[in-house]
Order: C-alpha cells, then structure tokens, then sequence
C-alpha cells in the first residue's frame, strides 16, 4: 500500500506523537526530508485512515519498514547486520507484547473502577479518554514492533540457502524460522488482547463503543472481533464473556513464547559464530 492509496490527518497525528518518530525516537528537527505516516493493523487499502491506526515514523525508519529484499543476496556482513536487528527488534517486540497483554487484561476492572461500566455512578470522559489514549498508543506501538521484525524476516527468508555453506545455511535457516514462530506466537497474544477489548463491546482499534449489531466499527471502520469463542450463558440466559478464560490463553501463549525467545538466543549465537567462521575462512 502506497501513501497514495490512502490518507490521514497528519497533523493531528505528527501533535499527539510530538513529532517524533515512534520507532527509534528521531525527532522532526533531526529528519530534514520530514516525518511520515504509517499504518498499523487492519486498516483500508484506500481512503481515509482513522488516527488510532496511523503512526508517526522518521524518513529512515519509513524506508526500512517499506525495503523490498535485494537482488543478488547478501554477503556475510550484511547477514550479520540483518541477524542482529531482527533480534534486537524482536526484543523491542517481546517487552511490547507483555505491556500490551499486561495492559489489556488490566482493562475490565480498570473500566469498572473507572465507573464506565456503572450506569448508576457513571466515569468522567476524562477518565475514559485517559483509558483509551494508553491502550491505542500500546496497540500502535506493540504493531509498529511486530512490522519491525516482519520487515527484517522478509531480507532473511529471501536469502538463497543454496548459496552459502551448509553450516551457515542452517544456521540461518534455523534462526529464521524460530523467529517466525515467536513473530506468530507474538501476534497471537496481540489478538487476544484484542479479544479482551472486544469482549467489552468496545472497538479493539479506536476503543469508542461498539455499536450493537454493527460489524464495522462507525468512528475507525476496523471490522468487530469475534468473542463467540469466548462467552458463555449464565443462569439468566446472558451472554457472558469469559475474561477468566481469556486470561489464561494470554498467559499460557506468553510462556510458550518465552521458551522461543530462549531458544531464538541460542539460533543467534550459533549464527554468529557460523558467520564468523565462514569471515574467517574466507581471509
């Protein structure tokens, strides 16, 4: 997708951002070419996209986020360069995804001592907009890191194994696809907490109320989650969310992702050292 193709309020963004980059802090001051817009989550190929999907990001970091894979493959230095930010972004993403899981699970009692969820002593919009303004600013920021490394994965998945030694090409080959695992599992806590926001009947992109009825959200246009999965029928006949449940999916996803991280350290030592026997072989 092409800035082309659609557009936001860049002024209201690049102010809410204080017209820093979102992903490695460059100022507007310090970007002379200018800040850019970039879209995080499910958002329209075209038209207009709503702020709590739009991200501010430096010339640099653009650039980065939208690189396509060179021809002719890499050599060793670059590999090296490409394996080291892919982990390091991946860190980023990890400590991102348990702010985000902590945050989201947070939620339903946050709204309920907020009194949103009181009709008989109802919250301030103060405190509702306080609520809302950190959970889309995780939201943008735990995507924005998960692009980050799926930006990187995309060098290394075109690099031709057949071409480098055999120990390096599974070297590489293990790194990638445990990094790939942990970028699934890293997701998959995302939209739970997704879950989480849509079990209470707000959008899990712009946070305003959901709409009965309505599949698509009327302020952001994100399509409503689907918590079918997730309720059950109390006594009463109610449909009832079970955050319980949704919980321990969130924790039980975070420790398996855990044991890939531990074991994405190790496939990156090992590509270290196999890039580094391969240097010095070739001097």
């Amino acid at each position: 997708m092409t800035e082309g193709e659609w557009h936001g309020d860049r002024a209201a963004v690049l102010e809410r951002d204080e017209h820093t980059c979102r992903r490695c802090g460059t100022t507007v001051d310090e970007d002379p070419a200018g800040l850019r817009l970039y879209p995080v989550g499910d958002v329209p190929r075209e038209g207009a996209i709503h702020q709590s999907a739009l991200v501010t990001v430096c010339t640099s970091c653009f650039g980065a986020l939208r690189a396509e894979p060179q021809d002719g493959g890499y050599d060793d230095a670059t590999l090296f360069d490409l394996v080291r930010k892919a982990t390091e972004r991946e860190g980023v993403t990890v400590t991102a995804v348990a702010a985000f899981a902590s945050l989201t699970t947070g939620l339903p009692d946050a709204l309920e001592e907020s009194g949103a969820e009181n009709e008989a002593a109802p919250a301030s919009p103060a405190d509702i907009a306080d609520i809302a303004a950190e959970y889309r600013q995780a939201r943008r920021e735990v995507l924005l890191a998960i692009d980050s490394v799926d930006a990187t994965l995309e060098h290394l998945h075109a690099v031709d194994s057949d071409a480098l030694e055999a120990d390096l090409a599974d070297a590489l080959r293990e790194f990638t696809g445990t990094t790939t695992k942990l970028q699934s599992e890293l997701r998959g806590i995302v939209a739970l907490g997704e879950t989480v926001v849509a079990g209470l009947e707000r959008c899990p992109g712009c946070f305003d109320p959901l709409v009965p009825g309505n599949h698509i959200c009327a302020v952001c246009g994100l399509e409503r989650v689907d918590v079918d999965d997730w309720t059950t029928t109390d006594e009463a006949g109610e449909r009832v969310v079970q955050f319980e449940a949704l919980y321990g999916a969130i924790n039980q996803t975070l420790q398996t992702a855990s044991g890939t991280t531990e074991a994405l350290t190790e496939r990156t030592a090992i590509v270290a050292e196999q890039l580094q026997s391969e240097q010095a072989r070739l001097e």
